[in-house]
């Protein structure tokens, strides 16, 4: 599914979108200023997409949009935010992958049904990321350090059983090591964690690619792998663990712009409406590029059916390493 989603051409997948939300009744613009909440870090994948994005809209429609980064309970503070605002259309906000996972690991009964799926802003597959002065040159030797001296590494990129952190212990499981092999470090995203990374307080990252390549391409880190089939344009030279593992790991997060449940379809469809014109601008294109990503976009139903499917296959996931409760 990911890679049918994150490959097609952007031209295509615009035109799908626009067909849910060509609808004579898409007529809502704000009359006053919105809230944009990102439930996680400054300065992380999410956040520089919501900024963006927030920007856009803020000069598309003449009103201000806030961006309000509202972290805590491991991405429930500022899920739960989105979900519990008046539905017209003044709170909105960055829904990622945690939605179809903090549910399953007990941290909250927020789900993906106590949203409004708006847009898909980005999908991104995880990425193996150690700092320039590691001891590991490769995936095959960290994980072979891993299965030798259980526990003695550290990793972090997210909350605990958030998506990066799914991402090492489901590589870990299907590789045959515990998943707790390689001991996970909550934080508050992939910025603080990428920062620790540099800073030697944990010896592994495993956020988006494109949330890193600035340190690799800094030298500040070594990309060890990338959990797709396909190489990213701006990094080719990073190993595939689709190709490189045994067990052909891949995993992706993603971000979209949502609202609470129950939100008016004339206030949904003139969002869908709004973001699938500015995923189609070269401005945007010009963005994703810069951070080495593609563009992607899906109608309204797609994501939706998109959200459901991901809340099974990562409760498998969660299940499966052990992190269900």
């Amino acid at each position: 599914m990911l890679k049918k989603t994150s490959l097609v051409t952007a031209t295509a997948l615009i035109a799908g979108a626009g067909a849910a939300a060509a609808q004579d009744s898409c007529d809502w613009t704000p009359d006053r200023a919105v809230t944009y909440i990102v439930p996680w870090g400054a300065g992380g994948g999410t956040d520089a997409n919501s900024r963006k994005l927030a920007s856009m809209l803020e000069e598309k429609w003449g009103q201000p949009f806030n961006v309000v980064n509202r972290t805590g309970g491991n991405g429930v503070t500022g899920h739960s935010a989105i979900a519990r605002a008046d539905p017209d259309g003044y709170t909105v906000g960055s829904v990622t992958v945690e939605i179809n996972t903090m549910h399953w690991v007990g941290l909250t009964d927020l789900t993906y049904e106590d949203v409004t799926p708006l847009a898909l802003v980005d999908i991104v597959p995880a990425s193996v990321l150690v700092a320039d002065d590691s001891q590991f040159d490769s995936l095959s030797g960290l994980l072979d350090h891993a299965r030798e001296n259980p526990g003695d590494l550290t990793a972090s990129g997210t909350s605990q059983g958030g998506i990066w952190h799914l991402a090492l212990a489901g590589m870990l499981n299907a590789e045959g090591l515990e998943p707790d092999a390689i001991r996970w470090i909550p934080s508050q995203g992939a910025a603080p964690a990428l920062q620790e990374l540099i800073a030697g307080g944990v010896d592994v990252a495993t956020p988006a690619l494109s949330e890193g390549k600035g340190l690799v391409e800094a030298g500040d880190a070594r990309a060890l792998a990338y959990m797709h089939s396909e190489p990213m344009e701006a990094l080719p030279d990073v190993p595939l663990t689709a190709e490189t593992l045994d067990s052909g790991w891949t995993l992706a997060a993603y971000i979209t712009t949502s609202g609470p449940a129950g939100m008016p379809d004339n206030v949904a469809c003139s969002y869908a409406q709004a973001i699938d014109e500015i995923i189609a601008s070269d401005e945007w294109a010009e963005f994703k590029a810069s951070r080495g990503a593609e563009v992607v976009s899906m109608s309204r139903d797609e994501l939706s059916a998109y959200m459901a499917e991901k809340d099974e296959t990562l409760g498998e996931v969660i299940e499966a390493v052990g992190l269900a409760q």
